[in-house]
């Protein structure tokens, strides 16, 4: 949240260092000080995690396999288990859930803490903050890094730049200059097309950007993303730590003027929604494995059809295309009065499989993608949700829609 003056530094964000690759040296002391590499071992595979040791050869997550293994061809490679990595973040966070109920986890591997009811008993922001470090090492032999802040925001940089091992305080009254300094690309929000627009602009520090002003960011980024950006440029961060919640979904809907039996009309429409179901996942930096589409006929009578994906994805591409195959068994004959699109399973131990391990998206096409998609977030934020419409949805659907639902 946005800190009142002299509020102490209570929001922790602790993150655990390479975490995979960790918890595998951990299971085998043989692997300790070697270069461990975690990830897909397909021809098309990528790195989910990379020890210390291996990154020193240039290795990092994301990275595909086959280049890693150029890189260090003496490295060990291993096929991630997930399992142990669930068992070892479950210790992990029980330890955290002892000094404060407050906790977020927002992986397997890292949480947010709100420690400010936990001073009595536990100390300062700073104090909880070393506990937990030695707790960590000494009850699962994991190393942890925290950044302790008086914002969520601040707290995630500061764990960040703390690592491996460490533990990076922002002191109250410090914001400004801990901040400011940085590259702009460490603030939530920027990725590379955002980070070429703001280049262009002169823009290379977060200190750059907090020195224009909103209205020339929302001129150049769109109202959303520009004020979102000028806000964490003077540190406005109104965000509360929240416990652990239920799994959510993100999803739209469109009610018809008229009902609709055209296979093609639908298809259009289904991808339409898709794509504004997987901008909204973009925006909360989420994604999801299960989609679900939503028919409800003429006579109110409504069906739904779902399906898993082997991996989580924010790509409209994605959704689409498996909302119109589950379109595909429905009978669209007695008329189509509604239609939406939902994605699930949005969970804390789905974004541990956000990369794309086995490579189906991890060559130069499934990047493109994702580069496109990202581009045209920025151009539809800036001039409108319709300013762009794919090749798959191009001519709209006859009949204008009675009403919208999220």
């Amino acid at each position: 949240m946005t800190a009142a003056a002299g509020a102490p530094a209570s929001i922790l964000h602790c993150d655990l260092d390479a975490f995979f690759a960790s918890v595998e040296q951990l299971h085998d002391p043989a692997l300790a000080g070697r270069p461990v590499i975690v990830g897909g071992l397909g021809a098309r595979g990528v790195v989910a995690a990379a020890s210390y040791e291996a990154r020193r050869f240039g290795i990092h997550s994301a990275m595909p396999m086959a280049r890693a293994r150029r890189a260090c061809p003496d490295g060990v490679f291993l096929a991630p288990r997930f399992d142990a990595y669930r068992d070892a973040s479950r210790a992990v966070m029980a330890i955290l859930g002892s000094f404060t109920s407050l906790v977020e986890p927002i992986a397997l591997d890292e949480a947010f803490l709100d420690v400010g009811g936990s001073r009595r008993r536990w100390g300062t922001g700073p104090e909880i903050a070393a506990a937990i470090r030695t707790r960590v090492r000494a009850e699962t032999g994991l190393t942890v890094s925290v950044g302790v802040a008086t914002t969520k925001f601040l707290a995630k940089l500061a764990s960040d730049r703390s690592k491996p091992d460490g533990l990076l305080v922002v002191e109250p009254g410090a914001e400004t200059a801990f901040l400011h300094p940085l590259p702009v690309e460490a603030l939530w929000g920027v990725g590379p097309a955002t980070h070429r627009r703001l280049v262009a602009l002169g823009v290379r520090t977060v200190g750059d950007l907090a020195a224009l002003g909103e209205p020339t960011l929302v001129a150049a980024l769109g109202a959303a993303r520009g004020r979102h950006l000028h806000a964490l440029a003077h540190n406005r961060d109104d965000r509360a730590v929240v416990p652990e919640r239920v799994a959510k979904s993100v999803g739209h809907e469109e009610t018809f003027a008229v009902d609709h039996r055209d296979p093609a009309v639908l298809a259009r429409e289904v991808a339409h929604l898709a794509d504004r179901v997987a901008a909204r996942l973009r925006a909360a930096g989420q994604q999801g494995r299960t989609v679900q589409l939503k028919v409800r006929f003429a006579d109110f009578r409504t069906v739904t059809r779902a399906r898993t994906l082997a991996r989580p994805t924010d790509l409209g591409a994605e959704i689409g295309a498996t909302a119109r195959d589950l379109l595909a068994g429905v009978d669209p004959g007695p008329g189509v009065r509604l239609l939406g699109v939902s994605v699930h399973q949005l969970g804390v131990d789905e974004s541990l499989l956000t990369l794309d391990l086995d490579g189906a998206g991890a060559g130069p096409g499934g990047r493109r993608r994702a580069a496109l998609e990202e581009s045209i977030d920025a151009v539809r934020d800036r001039f409108g949700a319709d300013s762009v419409r794919t090749a798959r949805r191009a001519a709209p659907p006859p009949g204008p829609p009675a009403g919208a639902g999220a």
